[in-house]
């Protein structure tokens, strides 16, 4: 019985992961963002997928205001 057979690549590592914003199962490589350098590692993908994540940011996004003037001096 040879192990390396029966044993892949693809069992060793999780290629899913559930977004802890929305709650949906999504693969891990796919639609989740890398936050570390070491891209072999779960802990270098984020918990929250790319489209929470781009929600978020445009929900807390502050304004930027243009109407600048000179004092008034």
């Amino acid at each position: 019985m040879d192990l390396d057979d029966q044993v892949e690549l693809e069992h060793l590592l999780f290629t899913e992961r559930k977004c802890r914003s929305c709650g949906v199962v999504k693969t891990l490589m796919e639609d989740f963002y890398v936050t570390r350098r070491n891209r072999t590692t779960l802990s270098s993908y984020s918990y929250e997928c790319k489209d929470c994540t781009k929600l978020r940011v445009k929900r807390t996004k502050k304004t930027i205001n243009n109407k600048w003037e000179y004092p008034d001096w």
